[in-house]
């Protein structure tokens, strides 16, 4: 593949130096949440999803050990004792009862000439080393979902907070409208405004914590739990650090996907599989033997007479197939520029998820910036018009308006952090977490 050198978003971004005294840890630890680590810590032992990589994996080099059996010869064995009665004749005055045993090794060898068996070992070498990507594909998969189900889970904490303290400060401005229609100088009118906003607010709190229900659920799955015997406490702000994810180059990002080295891997064992087809092409050769004991009675066995032996080789090939071996190698190379073009399709793919968030991140931090301007703007704004409303110089209506502003804005600088911190889960996933090609078990 011909990659760029760096990423177009990576201007500004610092790769990290080496520091040997700084802690090494699992990925998610960069957030610094104390919760998430004992969580992340359950992905290996209880998820399901981890569990069929792992059962898929380990079927996938059984079936490489059951491959280099081939390299060996078979040898059976194989035994028989037979009774057998032959009645009176004329010549003979009385029947005679045999018995008859037999003892067999038998052994037979295909050498590999033509390569057929390397190749066979050598495809599912590549395929259980794939598995073995996958394998490290899903665990990294079912960690990022964790890691963006928490934060989806405090943001929805940090939510449930900002609506609750707006249900107090609408309470307050309701009491502060009641009081003034009880002593004449505000409309009933003022009274229903201010209740309608205060309903209004307490309905989207009922509803954030429908969300934040669900992501809980989603996270005792995550975890191998029912979501009837999981719960996680709420905390009362989001908590977890921002953190700084230096970007890796372009040509590294190549090393620390597990999908590209899934992809990869696929690609060697198509490969492979032409190599197999095409040994149909020439004959095969097996060579076999076996040796024994025939005879009756059993002390019979022992004697030199009775052993016989037998040793040979066999060829064989086919001369007329009607195209079929043709057809086949021409199977297996299409199957092969079908994995190769997964291949790099998989390698763009990573370099657009990479980009991606580098953008999002970028952009989200000048966003985040406006945003606060403007939280702290509308705060200023909405007390601003209510200590007027209270000095009688606006109506209600101006105050409400001011209200909804300050919450609108709070409530999208909250969801501007939580994009931030899952657009940072998105990074480090898309740069492969903390694994690397050389993770890969050796042929």
């Amino acid at each position: 593949m011909d990659v760029p050198a760096a990423f177009k978003e990576d201007a500004g971004w610092k790769v990290a130096a080496p520091d040997d005294g700084a802690k090494r840890g699992p990925w998610w630890e960069v957030f610094n949440d104390p919760i998430l680590n004992q969580l992340e810590a359950q992905i290996d032992v209880s998820n399901e999803s981890v569990r069929e990589a792992v059962a898929n994996y380990d079927e996938a080099r059984q079936i490489v050990r059951s491959d280099r059996t081939g390299y060996l010869p078979t040898i059976s064995a194989a035994g028989s004792a037979q009774k057998s009665h032959e009645p009176a004749s004329a010549a003979f005055q009385g029947s005679t009862i045999g018995t008859q045993y037999t003892a067999e090794l038998e052994g037979s060898w295909a050498p590999d000439i033509w390569g057929k068996l390397r190749r066979t070992v050598e495809a599912d070498v590549a395929t259980a080393q794939a598995s073995a990507a996958d394998l490290a594909l899903a665990r990294l998969s079912m960690q990022a979902t964790l890691a963006q189900d928490y934060i989806g889970l405090r943001t929805s904490d940090d939510k449930i907070r900002l609506l609750e303290d707006a249900v107090d400060a609408y309470r307050r401005t309701l009491k502060i409208t009641n009081n003034k229609y009880a002593v004449g100088v505000a409309a009933r009118s003022d009274i229903i405004t201010a209740q309608t906003e205060l309903d209004s607010t307490r309905a989207q709190l009922i509803d954030a914590g429908i969300t934040r229900a669900q992501y809980e659920h989603a996270i005792a799955v995550l975890v191998g739990k029912a979501p009837a015997a999981f719960s996680i406490a709420r905390t009362h702000e989001i908590g977890l650090a921002l953190p700084q994810v230096p970007p890796q180059l372009a040509s590294t990002l190549l090393e620390r996907r597990p999908d590209i080295a899934a992809a990869e891997r696929q690609a060697i064992s198509a490969n492979a599989k032409v190599g197999i087809q095409a040994a149909a092409y020439y004959p095969t050769l097996s060579i076999t033997g076996a040796a024994g004991y025939e005879g009756s009675p059993l002390n019979s066995l022992i004697s030199a007479p009775f052993r016989f032996w037998t040793i040979g080789a066999q060829a064989a090939d086919t001369i007329l197939d009607w195209g079929q071996r043709h057809d086949l190698v021409q199977s297996a190379r299409a199957a092969y520029e079908s994995s190769g073009a997964n291949y790099r399709q998989t390698v763009l793919t990573a370099l657009q998820q990479v980009e991606d968030n580098l953008a999002g991140l970028r952009i989200l931090k000048d966003e985040a910036k406006v945003e606060d301007t403007a939280v702290a703007e509308a705060a200023q704004a909405s007390q601003i018009a209510l200590n007027e409303y209270n000095a009688g110089t606006v109506d209600f209506t101006t105050v409400a308006a001011a209200q909804v502003t300050e919450l609108t804005n709070r409530e999208t600088a909250l969801g501007i952090i939580q994009s931030q911190l899952t657009s940072s889960v998105a990074l480090i996933q898309a740069l492969g977490g903390g694994w690397d090609s050389s993770d890969l078990p050796k042929p």
